[in-house]
């Protein structure tokens, strides 16, 4: 089930951030996405999420065309985590339990709490108002949401940036350890030179061309 990029170019107007961008992306491999401001390391993330559309070129995944399956299957399976996490409702329940709701399960509580301790939370969060959060609480809860059910692929973009070296940690353990038990593959934007060394591969965005290595 890898992804593939065909060819892939991205412009805005007359813009052409880049172009011409080919290259498979295995399964359980971790492909860190480096370059300069502006080289569109975030759109291409957002490409392959789905959530924009590409000006040239086609991104696969199972060898199908991304666009070929329904969006709702499409995204729990390419699962997309920004760098300032977006919470909703009023409480920490209602974020982690959205993920069960959108798949007609029933919360399970006790996976729930073993994530939020995983990252130094507790299942007293759950009834926490979201509004009570610091920012580095709001980052572990949107990430949890999108680890209760490990996607095929986990896309970060500059998930850790801002946040201390704590939190940082307490994050990058998690979805290690969480990738070596599901196998899940990891796209992830990121300017830590120390997260840019853990890659298995990276792809440099410069000069509106994309290498991979």
């Amino acid at each position: 089930m890898s992804l593939k990029l065909q060819d892939v170019g991205i412009s805005y107007g007359s813009e052409v951030i880049f172009s011409g961008l080919s290259g498979t992306i295995a399964p359980n491999t971790w492909l860190t996405v480096v370059g300069e401001s502006g080289s569109g390391k975030s759109s291409l993330l957002q490409a392959i999420a789905g959530l924009v559309n590409v000006t040239t070129g086609s991104i696969k995944w199972d060898g199908r065309d991304q666009w070929a399956y329904p969006v709702t299957q499409y995204r729990q399976n390419v699962s997309y985590v920004t760098q300032s996490a977006q919470l909703f409702g009023e409480t920490v329940r209602d974020n982690l339990d959205f993920p069960f709701h959108v798949r007609q399960q029933t919360p399970h509580v006790a996976h729930q709490t073993k994530l939020l301790e995983a990252v130094e939370l507790s299942g007293v969060f759950l009834n926490r108002s979201i509004h009570e959060l610091s920012g580095g609480q709001k980052q572990r809860i949107g990430l949890i949401r999108h680890l209760l059910f490990p996607p095929k692929y986990l896309l970060l973009d500059e998930i850790s940036a801002g946040l201390d070296q704590v939190t940082k940690a307490d994050i990058w353990r998690l979805i290690h350890q969480m990738q070596v038990t599901h196998q899940f593959g990891v796209v992830s934007v990121t300017h830590d030179v120390m997260e840019i060394a853990a890659a298995t591969q990276t792809l440099r965005l410069e000069h509106g061309e994309g290498v991979f290595a």
